[in-house]
């Protein structure tokens, strides 16, 4: 009984101290400056409008007042990086082979009719079908904030660059609501300057219909346990980004911010500036 005693006043002293620390995390910690804040972002350079991840899709995205580009990249056996989501290209280009057993001049075409996996019976069409260089995108668009998942060996770009921002791993967001569940977050300093999460409305619709029962009440709980609106305000008041993904509809971009994002990625750039300048007149 001497023990809980004890116990007790330590244990709520910890949890206000935490609370408090959640709501001004400026006390313990001094607040990032990444030299872009964006709250449009266009996945796979706006796969739903053109076909994902071309030069074309890039530009159409600018186009619409995009200010991050998201993309994937994998090398080529002659050592060239380029955009593309999947290594191996039988979705995107209907044959089965490798980005890293080809040459670049050797690599296939994308299809001219490509399915938007994020909007289930949607697809998208354009002129450029070609593969683009990473080296390429960055030439056009000098200014322009690119998010790139690399496949392959993200650590040595870390090494040679400390400074560069970047997001939470799938191990380190796991550490992350680890630590916010225990009331340990305010007081651990965090590197990364991304947050990038799906939206679990976005997978209940476009995965979970055709998963088991088990799997679905699994992916539901994992939903409640990852959208807290006190997690991304905590984020985002330390100077982390969050994104939430892949919102073509506005109704999810609508869910996306008011449960704390502080950007939205989109499969439709178009969608996505029509639907701001719409909230940002009637403000």
């Amino acid at each position: 009984m001497s023990l809980l005693y004890f116990l007790l006043p330590v244990f709520g002293g910890y949890t206000l101290t935490s609370l408090y620390l959640l709501k001004n995390p400026h006390i313990l910690h001094k607040k990032k400056r990444t030299a872009f804040y964006c709250m449009h972002i266009s996945h796979r350079g706006g796969c739903g409008e053109r076909i994902e991840s071309t030069m074309e899709a890039f530009e159409n995205a600018v186009k619409h007042g995009t200010e991050m580009l998201e993309m994937d990249c994998h090398l080529t056996r002659d050592e060239y990086v380029v955009v593309s989501h999947d290594e191996n290209l039988l979705r995107q280009t209907g044959q089965d082979v490798n980005i890293s057993s080809l040459d670049l001049q050797d690599l296939p075409l994308y299809k001219e009719r490509m399915e938007v996996l994020f909007y289930e019976g949607r697809y998208s069409t354009g002129a450029d079908r070609k593969i683009a260089l990473l080296e390429d995108v960055f030439r056009k668009f000098p200014e322009l904030p690119v998010s790139i998942e690399i496949k392959e060996n993200n650590k040595r770009l870390m090494q040679k660059n400390g400074s560069m921002p970047y997001s939470f791993s799938m191990t380190r967001g796991m550490l992350l609501l680890l630590l916010f569940y225990t009331g340990l977050l305010p007081f651990v300093p965090l590197g990364e300057s991304l947050l990038q999460f799906y939206l679990p409305r976005i997978m209940n619709r476009c995965v979970c219909e055709h998963l088991s029962l088990d799997i679905k009440m699994e992916w539901n709980g994992t939903s409640i346990l990852t959208m807290r609106r006190s997690l991304f305000q905590h984020l985002a008041a330390r100077g982390i980004q969050v994104h939430l993904f892949v919102c073509n509809e506005e109704e999810d971009i609508k869910a996306a911010m008011e449960v704390g994002a502080t950007g939205v990625m989109t499969d439709y750039p178009s969608l996505l500036s029509t639907y701001f300048c719409k909230t940002r007149s009637s403000d």
